[in-house]
């Protein structure tokens, strides 16, 4: 039996080789598109045709993302999500406060806005604490990474964030939600915008007492705060993909969610890739999702 077990390792690169493997299906045809621009066409590419003209009344639209890099650390880890409102045609838009994105396509008119938590000065300082100290992966107690002050980051510079470590992204939906979710989603944004919770990547000390929250509370439960999932509802291993498709998995099974959400949902078929690869038409160093398209800026 144990020469059995040896000969199918040994065997493995063989028929990886021989294709006898699914290999990830990776689009070359927008390597030269800035993966921003890629991901903004591909919501439009998405949201438009679900769209009457005139439009008869608001719609709204939620679309997750992750970031991870190979081997998935933590550290270089993040989800984050999008929501976006499109105005009826028939009455003035009425804007809601504090959205940073705003514009028009197709003549449609729209309102954005991300949940993006991250230490404030992210961009210039971007040398995420997760762990540090023996033991801190257990024990929570004995991590000694600092509480930070937290900022929600926009979508354009989350992305920069991806691309400059060339990592990567996810995205799934977009998804057609409720009013209300797109409400609650408002609500966490001008909490996380109020300047009371702060950031920590490791929240398992802090979450319950709203005094910090890792990216991937700050998206989850829109009206609880601290979903844990993971391991014994430990929260590990809750970062890049797993995190987004585990908030996924929370919005499914509370009814609550599933009021709101308007679209089907499954957290693993439905996601969509962005990967980076160093040259056209060549293989790309980490492919992790089974479809993608390739980029290098």
């Amino acid at each position: 039996m144990s020469f059995r077990i040896l000969a199918f390792l040994v065997s493995l690169p063989l028929v990886t080789q021989a294709g006898l493997f699914k290999q990830p299906d990776v689009d070359f045809s927008n390597y030269d598109v800035p993966v921003y621009e890629q991901i903004v066409d591909r919501i439009k590419a998405n949201v438009a045709p679900r769209l009457d003209k005139p439009l008869k009344h608001d719609r709204y639209f939620m679309i997750p993302f992750a970031y991870e890099d190979k081997g998935n650390h933590p550290e270089l880890s993040h989800s984050f999500i999008s929501v976006i409102r499109v105005f009826a045609s028939n009455k003035p838009a009425k804007l809601t406060p504090g959205l940073p994105t705003k514009g028009k396509y197709l003549g449609w008119e729209f309102e954005a806005f991300t949940i993006s938590w991250l230490p404030a000065d992210f961009l210039t300082n971007p040398h995420l604490c997760v762990f540090d100290g023996t033991g801190s992966r257990l024990f929570p107690k004995m991590n000694r990474c600092p509480i930070l002050p937290g900022r929600n980051f926009t979508l354009a510079e989350t992305i920069k964030l991806a691309v400059d470590s060339k990592n990567a992204l996810a995205m799934w939906g977009p998804y057609e939600v409720a009013k209300p979710g797109f409400d609650l989603g408002v609500k966490r944004k001008e909490l996380l915008d109020s300047g009371t919770i702060k950031y920590r990547a490791d929240d398992r000390l802090y979450r319950k007492d709203k005094l910090a929250i890792s990216c991937f509370h700050a998206m989850a439960g829109l009206e609880e705060l601290y979903p844990n999932g993971g391991v014994f509802g430990s929260g590990f291993k809750m970062w890049g993909f797993n995190g987004t498709a585990r908030v996924l998995i929370e919005y499914q099974g509370k009814v609550r969610y599933k009021q709101l959400l308007l679209d089907p949902v499954d957290e693993k078929k439905d996601r969509y890739g962005f990967v980076c690869a160093p040259a056209p038409n060549c293989p790309v160093p980490y492919a992790p999702l089974e479809r993608a398209s390739a980029y290098h800026r």
